[in-house]
């Protein structure tokens, strides 16, 4: 018979009592599904704020150049104080063209989604008033079209 050999174990536990490393292992997995979409959702409001902090700066800056620019011009002379005004409702003309068409695409695109979302839940559901829903988007957008076509004045 051989004599008895030292273990290699230092703490003399030999598997039969888990240690805080090997009891921490199954919870690192744990650890990582909570923290991972914590910290995916703290990035995207972290990014959305300075996106939106970036935006308004950038908007203040160009509001205050072009008030700027309009009153050296206005200061200048007779011409210019017309020319001011001319520029002014071009501005306004633009921005109404602008909203206008915004108004056109979202109608339209609303119009799509109402229609595929009919058909998508006519075949999704057949034999129900399921479907009916896709209504609501498609209706939405031909106010929307509707609005811009006939209610809206023109642009002049």
């Amino acid at each position: 018979m051989q004599p008895a050999a030292h273990s290699s174990c230092r703490t003399k536990r030999k598997g039969k009592n888990p240690g805080e490393e090997d009891e921490m292992d199954h919870l690192n997995g744990n650890v990582v599904i909570f923290l991972f979409p914590i910290a995916i959702i703290v990035v995207v409001f972290t990014f959305t704020g300075v996106v939106h902090w970036v935006d308004s700066q950038r908007k203040e800056r160009e509001a205050f150049y072009k008030s700027e620019t309009l009153r050296r011009v206005s200061e200048a002379s007779g011409e210019g104080a017309k020319a001011t005004l001319e520029l002014m409702h071009e501005d306004e003309r633009l921005k109404r063209i602008k909203a206008r068409e915004g108004m056109k695409i979202g109608g339209l695109v609303n119009v799509g989604v109402g229609v595929g979302l009919l058909i998508f839940l006519h075949e999704l559901l057949p034999g129900t008033a399921i479907y009916l829903c896709g209504m609501i988007p498609g209706l939405i957008g031909v106010g929307f079209l509707l609005y811009v076509y006939v209610l809206a004045g023109p642009v002049e």
